[in-house]
């Protein structure tokens, strides 16, 4: 195998898999909650669209594991994001474990990523209408 054949998933895109046991039920969380609509549909799925990513919920008999982040959003103001979700009936976890506690639900994070150029993240998270647990991050630079 060359080179250029060992990365071919490198040049494909991720999409995310949300599982949802009752898809109108996630429909209408994604919709007032964080004021998401769908981009297309199937039977069995919905497809969401934010900024050059996409992410899809699809109808399982199995639920969500809700123990990790499955997914989460980059924002440039984490604290005006969580404000306005919360306004919309969000709740956010409050986390206390060693070298991670959230204030008011937003926890400041040590380290990242050296390419995306920050030295840390403020975080947040909270779970979707499935139990899915979705978390929010703002770069420190």
């Amino acid at each position: 195998m060359t080179a250029d054949n060992r990365n071919i998933l490198a040049r494909g895109s991720v999409a995310t898999r949300l599982p949802a046991q009752d898809l109108d039920r996630a429909r209408r969380f994604y919709a007032e909650q964080l004021g998401l609509e769908p981009v297309d549909e199937r039977p069995g799925g919905l497809l969401y669209r934010c900024g050059e990513t996409e992410f899809a919920l699809f109808e399982s008999a199995g639920s969500a594991p809700g123990t990790f982040t499955q997914m989460g959003w980059q924002v440039e103001d984490v604290e005006t994001i969580v404000a306005e979700l919360r306004q919309r009936g969000v709740m956010f976890e409050e986390v206390d474990l060693p070298g991670l506690r959230t204030q008011d639900g937003i926890a400041d994070v040590d380290g990242n990523y050296p390419s995306k150029g920050a030295r840390g993240e403020r975080a947040a998270w909270f779970r979707d209408s499935e139990g899915n647990l979705l978390g929010i991050g703002e770069p420190v630079v």
